[in-house]
């Protein structure tokens, strides 16, 4: 995502950053609430710069109730719990982590360059901060080979650390499926019935108290939403009328899909 000429990673200067902060803040004046720190994993930025851009975003944004950011597992070991707290404090209240899967197969085959362990470490830091977890599965990234144990460990992963929300979605191919395909050998896609079998597996085997589940991105054929666990046999049972009866099921067609 980050690799075109156009959109390469790297990290803004602090000036430009503090600049659009202040242009934003003469712009929309007391009407924001959340902020998102773009265009990749903010994280990757050291804690003294993160907290600059955080005062600054309170001095000039003073509505702002919550400031989030994409995070890799990996970057959060660059920061010890004083740090993340420090983050919290400043007005850093939601990490979303792209944990993809709990598989380490799979991980390593799509070269994540995380693991299951490095994946729930980080959960358990960040969530022991007091800042609150978004974790994301990707529905069908084992292929068929590899459902299974995709499912299974991507609920293990979930189970272990339960993050405050969880969402599924859709495995996709931006760049073509011949060249994902060329990197994870021997993937076959799933289709629409293998996907939804394999979302039924991974809601059956998590054990997560209060979990706010969304299924509901733009990738996704079958919109659900529920808070896991009270709500899993209610959305296991739209699961199977999806699987069961397709053309009574509220799907999304190909184009509605649209990335």
């Amino acid at each position: 995502m980050y690799t075109a000429p156009q959109k390469k990673f790297y990290p803004k200067k602090e000036g430009e950053i503090i600049e659009e902060i202040k242009r934003a803040s003469e712009y929309y004046q007391d009407n924001i609430q959340r902020v998102f720190l773009a265009d990749g994993d903010a994280m990757v930025l050291s804690t003294n710069k993160l907290l600059k851009i955080l005062n600054a975003i309170r001095n000039y944004l003073p509505s702002v109730r919550r400031v989030g950011s994409y995070c890799l597992p990996s970057n959060v070991k660059q920061k010890n719990q004083e740090e993340l707290k420090e983050l919290r404090d400043a007005g850093l209240k939601i990490l979303y982590i792209g944990a993809e899967s709990g598989h380490d197969e799979v991980l390593k085959r799509i070269k994540k360059n995380e693991t299951y362990s490095t994946t729930v470490d980080s959960l358990i830091e960040i969530k022991k901060s007091g800042i609150t977890t978004s974790v994301m599965i990707l529905n069908g990234l084992g292929g068929v080979t590899l459902s299974r144990e995709h499912a299974e460990n991507s609920a293990k992963l979930v189970n272990h650390s339960q993050p405050d929300y969880l969402s599924t979605l859709v495995l996709t191919f931006p760049k073509g499926e011949k060249r994902f395909v060329s990197h994870f050998r021997d993937f076959q896609k799933l289709n629409k019935v293998e996907l939804f079998k394999e979302l039924r597996l991974f809601l059956l085997k998590t054990e997560l108290e209060r979990t706010i589940f969304r299924s509901d991105h733009a990738s996704n054929y079958l919109i659900l939403k529920g808070t896991l666990g009270r709500d899993k046999n209610m959305l296991i049972q739209k699961i199977d009328e999806a699987i069961n009866n397709p053309e009574k099921a509220d799907l999304r067609d190909e184009w509605e899909r649209g990335l």
